[in-house]
């Protein structure tokens, strides 16, 4: 059976520099990097993430998740984290293997297997720890040797992606998965946040929220807060706030400017939230990231 260094050395060949890197496998992203990285703000679709080496931490609101070779993070739904790697060096740089959900792959291989205690009868956080086990590190790797064989790639590529889902499935995490892929109630938020990140610039309310979900105002706040950990309106401005960096950083423009862009009347109210979420004022944190060489890695 594979083991989590079999998983690192195949991350490490084909993830040769630092940052992000596609592959062909379109569901598969693999991330290097040999030094720990500021906390960067940015949006966790859902996905499985598997260290194979170093350690990373995630924020969403005040709960605070770290992750490294002995436990993977699970997001069922679009979320809004600050996220840093917190264990890496040159000689062992940190090490990771992203797995794109498809919610109707899941809603598929629930509804076609019958799982004891299946659905939570109350909602969960969208983001979770859980024990990355031997068969899911030998999945991967046998996921990942498929780079080197592309004759092999296209009919084994879905089965081992299956075997992973159905691993995950099986564990206690499963429940975040069964929760957001299979409950009507998962369907009806996430209806909601599709149209939030979407949306985010524009003015709204909770009733106006809740009517996109087709839920009651008070349900669907209670519902949205439980599994993202944020209030509805406290999201989009994590969301208006990341976009606003990111106009900042590489389009250059100011301050009031990127607030104005993603929603924002008033360039004092911009500013308060900006420094509520970031820490710093954005001109400062502009400046600060500028100077930076490892805020990209996030």
């Amino acid at each position: 059976m594979n083991s989590i260094r079999d998983l690192a050395g195949l991350i490490e060949r084909h993830a040769p520099g630092d940052g992000f890197h596609e592959t062909c496998l379109a569901s598969v992203t693999l991330i290097r990097s040999a030094t720990v990285t500021t906390p960067t703000p940015t949006v966790y679709a859902p996905s499985l993430c598997m260290v194979a080496q170093g350690g990373k931490e995630a924020q969403l609101g005040t709960s605070r998740f770290f992750y490294d070779p002995g436990t993977f993070l699970l997001a069922g739904v679009d979320l809004p984290v600050v996220g840093a790697v917190t264990q890496a060096s040159a000689d062992a740089p940190y090490l990771c293997m992203v797995l794109h959900l498809d919610s109707a792959r899941v809603a598929e291989m629930v509804a076609e297997h019958s799982i004891a205690g299946e659905q939570p009868e109350r909602p969960i956080r969208g983001l979770i720890l859980g024990e990355t086990t031997a068969e899911m590190v030998d999945a991967a790797c046998r996921l990942l040797a498929l780079l080197d064989a592309p004759e092999d790639r296209d009919a084994l590529a879905p089965l081992l992606e299956r075997e992973l889902l159905w691993r995950l499935l099986r564990s206690p995490a499963g429940s975040l998965l069964r929760q957001m892929a299979a409950g009507p109630q998962g369907d009806k938020l996430n209806r909601a946040l599709q149209w939030l990140r979407h949306h985010y610039a524009q003015p709204v309310s909770i009733d106006a929220l809740a009517e996109v979900a087709g839920m009651s105002a008070s349900a669907f706040h209670q519902h949205f807060r439980t599994v993202t950990g944020l209030s509805p309106l406290r999201y989009r401005t994590q969301l208006r706030v990341q976009e606003a960096r990111r106009l900042m950083i590489a389009q250059g423009l100011d301050a009031a400017t990127a607030g104005f862009q993603v929603g924002y009347g008033s360039p004092s109210q911009f500013s308060r939230e900006y420094a509520r979420t970031m820490g710093l004022p954005p001109s400062r944190d502009v400046e600060r990231l500028r100077a930076s060489t490892d805020y990209l890695v996030a």
